[in-house]
């Protein structure tokens, strides 16, 4: 594990994140030491082990599951009984992951010393973004961060996200390090009303513009929410700074007091110069435009966030946009070395400290973990191979052994002895057609490739999903998006001809399974956009926040099953569109790919 500390420190940090990226095996085989040794009593272990404790025991006898696997010992611990079942220590909290298991959050296991680990791996990543960035410290963050509604299991047992977890465990009494560091007062970060926390949080970095060095977001998506809120409520912004009283609708008391803060009299100048910015014709480097000093932006990019960064860069003005850590509800992972690399070029080192690293090797391009066929292909950290690709395998302190992720990631170099990793995806289908599995990574290939026609129209995609249609035979693709224009009010009519294109274009940018489907089979019928209204994705957003989703970890769908939400999305849509062209498919070309 991490050993604790001085996040002032950061010559002694820096050294340490040497050490561990160095010393890989050692500490590998260390961190699976301890964690057999710890918990080879719990009744999950002892199932598999029978007192055996070295690893080639471990990884023969103990089997790799998924979260459906171990799902009956979360439910049971959260039903009351002891969290001896799977961990020595008592299990502090169950995180509500973003992934899903029967269409509600997975319940993961954390004890408060891994809670404690995953702060001081925090730390040093938020040391490796100062060190390559100067000037940091001149300033304070203005990093959006939201808390959703907490529950109890019935036995009582707290159950939050990360990010919540994180926020609560600063107590207000003794929040000193936070205020030093932070534009917006933790009081307004930890309200439980997200509208009025991003209200307030918006309007204290507007008020303290001069003094923010860099703004964030847990996820991209969730920063160009931000923009998007600040896009529809700043003219009362400008109001509440103009007059020096916030706005009437603002009732959490802890929202009212720490605002106060910064409304002290009333500031008609300031008012005026972001009034004046915010009413031009284009949005374009808002973000420079409004807080003048920022250096950076920071926020997840990778993965399914990749499809957001043209947008972070329109708003940007050219700031940085740092990626830098690689952390799920199950593990913090890896650091970015290079936080200034491009969004397109991240990659994660492993920090062979947080958990015992196992990988399934995955067939590239066709995103079939090794898992699926009869003698699966599971190798240590110290073993990957540049180029290849796996899904990580964890082993953590709060009770998880051999656990599944579910990410794609290819390795693409080492730091030091550590292997570091581009997220590709997640190993999941998102859409299926006869013969055709269409993956996460591979549709947003797809659309990353088809937005590009809308460049030269001014237009952007704002965010998408998709779903099939079988209502009609052969069945086919649906994808929903929603569109902005870089001009601020121009009316939103993308000319048929190019959205037909896009249609085209998607299709092409999909594997050669599909794109037989399409002409040779005739069993895939033409792929279709259906262009929504603006703030349906936001409606979509609201769908599953309601039922207990966090916005800080709010990640849209790539495709949708629930009645609900196609409710929603069929309800905005303004226009549709077709494939007119059938994509190419050559026999040779199929195989060729195998």
């Amino acid at each position: 594990m991490l050993p604790k500390i001085d996040p002032t420190n950061q010559k002694a940090c820096l050294s340490l994140l040497e050490d561990v990226t160095t010393n890989v095996k050692q500490i590998q085989d260390s961190v699976l030491e301890a964690i057999l040794s710890r918990n080879a009593q719990t009744e999950y272990l002892r199932g598999f082990l029978n007192g055996q404790l070295d690893k080639e025991s471990f990884k023969k006898n103990v089997p790799v599951v998924t979260y459906e696997d171990i799902r009956s010992y979360i439910d049971r611990i959260a039903n009351g009984e002891p969290s001896d079942l799977i961990c020595d220590r008592p299990i502090s909290v169950l995180l509500a992951s973003s992934g899903t298991s029967g269409g509600v959050p997975k319940l993961i296991p954390l004890t408060t010393e891994d809670l404690e680990q995953r702060k001081s791996f925090t730390s040093l990543s938020t040391l490796l973004i100062y060190k390559h960035i100067q000037g940091l410290n001149e300033g304070k963050s203005l990093m959006f961060y939201f808390v959703t509604r907490e529950s109890e299991t019935t036995s009582g047992l707290m159950v939050r996200t990360m990010l919540t977890s994180f926020l609560r465990s600063y107590k207000p009494t003794n929040s000193s390090f936070w205020d030093q560091t932070h534009i917006s007062p933790l009081a307004i970060s930890t309200c439980a009303d997200t509208t009025q926390s991003m209200y307030c949080q918006l309007l204290c970095g507007l008020v303290d513009r001069e003094n923010v060095a860099r703004l964030g977001a847990a996820f991209a998506s969730s920063f160009l929410k931000v923009i998007k809120f600040l896009e529809d409520h700043w003219p009362e912004l400008c109001s509440n700074i103009r007059t020096g009283r916030v706005s009437d609708w603002i009732t959490d008391a802890e929202c009212v007091s720490g605002i106060s803060k910064f409304l002290t009299a009333p500031n008609p100048e300031l008012a005026g110069l972001i009034e004046q910015e915010c009413s031009k014709t284009s949005w374009e480097a808002i973000v420079t435009r409004l807080w003048p000093k920022a250096k950076c932006i920071e926020a997840i990019v990778t993965g399914s966030m990749a499809q957001y960064v043209p947008l972070l860069e329109f708003y940007s003005g050219g700031l940085p946009v740092i990626s830098r850590s690689y952390a799920t509800s199950e593990c913090f992972i890896g650091f970015n070395f290079n936080p200034l690399c491009k969004p397109c070029d991240v990659s994660y080192t492993i920090i062979p400290s947080m958990g015992y690293f196992e990988f399934l090797e995955v067939e590239k391009d066709h995103q079939e973990s090794s898992h699926d066929l009869a003698n699966p292909v599971v190798v240590d950290l110290v073993d990957v191979k540049v180029g290849h690709d796996y899904e990580p395998v964890l082993t953590t302190f709060s009770g998880l052994y051999r656990y599944r992720v579910g990410d794609v990631l290819r390795v693409t170099g080492f730091y030091n002895n550590a292997p570091h990793f581009r997220i590709l995806g997640r190993q999941k289908v998102v859409l299926s057609i006869d013969m055709d599995k269409t993956s996460e990574e591979d549709l947003l290939k797809a659309v990353t490739n088809a937005k590009l026609l809308l460049e030269p129209h001014d237009l952007m995609l704002m965010d998408f999903t998709s779903r099939v249609d079988l209502t009609s035979f052969p069945g086919h693709y649906v994808l929903y998006w929603e569109l902005g224009s870089k001009v601020k009010n121009a009316k939103l009519e993308p000319d048929p001809n190019v959205l037909e294109e896009c249609c085209y274009t998607i299709e092409e940018s999909l594997d050669a399974v599909y794109r037989k489907g399409r002409k040779n089979d005739k069993s895939i019928g033409p792929l279709e956009i259906k262009v929504v209204k603006p703030g349906a994705f936001d409606e979509l957003m609201n769908l599953f926040l309601s039922r207990g989703s966090s916005v800080s970890q709010y990640k849209t769908p790539r495709s949708v099953t629930n009645e609900e939400a196609l409710k929603i999305l069929e309800a905005n849509v303004v226009s549709k569109f077709l494939s007119q062209k059938t994509p190419t498919w050559e026999l040779h070309k199929l195989y060729s790919t195998r």
